[in-house]
């Protein structure tokens, strides 16, 4: 049975550049293609990095039961995971990484309860704030709506699995390669080698229980900047 990957972060914290480094270095993981009914944006291309679809189109998948989740983000536009590319991974003996929100990630767990959820964050609200205005992409008013749904978004770590910080891109690669493997290594019920082992030993440093203290300086930066 193929193990589902949750990956949440909120916008501009840098999960589509973990994720894409990721599948550098992993193999035998599927990526679900999220449908949405918001516009392209720059250089995105239709069945890469979303399924652009119209708000009809949406609505006729949601009456045929087509969608593992879907939800309506930041009060306008709909994303959606179909259920197909779980079936595709598990008949190609894959996992599947599956890069939703916290509304998505929810229903997921709902779902399948032993899907690996990991949550990605930012440094902090500073850091955040340089990154969106950075990629030149959003108004000030939608800066300021992300950095507001990025607050609320951190406010449900506690339902996460495991927590990256995404401070250096070389560290939070190599601990999202970690999660994964891990987890294989896990659920195979084997004695792990030696390498596997460190893999183990990486991951158990960003399970919740260990990252509580590493979350609270950085929802903290959130809230004085309210």
């Amino acid at each position: 049975m193929s193990i589902v990957y949750i990956v949440s972060a909120p916008s501009g914290s840098g999960k589509s550049t973990l994720v894409n480094e990721l599948f550098k270095v992993v193999r035998h993981l599927d990526f679900s293609i999220s449908y949405t009914t918001r516009q392209p944006r720059g250089s995105e291309q239709n069945g890469k990095e979303y399924s652009f679809v119209t708000k009809e189109e949406f609505d006729a998948m949601i009456e045929a039961d087509e969608f593992l989740e879907y939800a309506k983000v930041f009060g306008k536009d709909y994303y959606g995971t179909a259920r197909r590319f779980l079936k595709q991974a598990e008949a190609g003996g894959n996992d599947l990484l599956l890069d939703i929100d916290v509304q998505g990630a929810a229903q997921v767990k709902q779902k399948i309860p032993e899907a690996v959820s990991i949550f990605i964050l930012p440094p902090g609200r500073e850091q955040l704030e340089w990154r969106l205005r950075n990629r030149g992409q959003d108004s000030e008013e939608e800066i300021g709506r992300r950095l507001d749904t990025a607050r609320r978004e951190i406010e449900n770590y506690s339902k996460y699995d495991y927590i990256l910080v995404n401070d250096r891109l070389e560290q939070a690669t190599d601990e999202l390669k970690a999660i994964v493997l891990s987890e294989r290594v896990r659920r195979s019920g084997k004695q792990p080698s030696v390498e596997e082992a460190k893999l183990l030993a990486t991951a158990q440093e960003c399970r919740l229980e260990r990252a509580r203290d590493r979350v609270r300086p950085i929802l903290d930066s959130f809230n004085q900047g309210r």
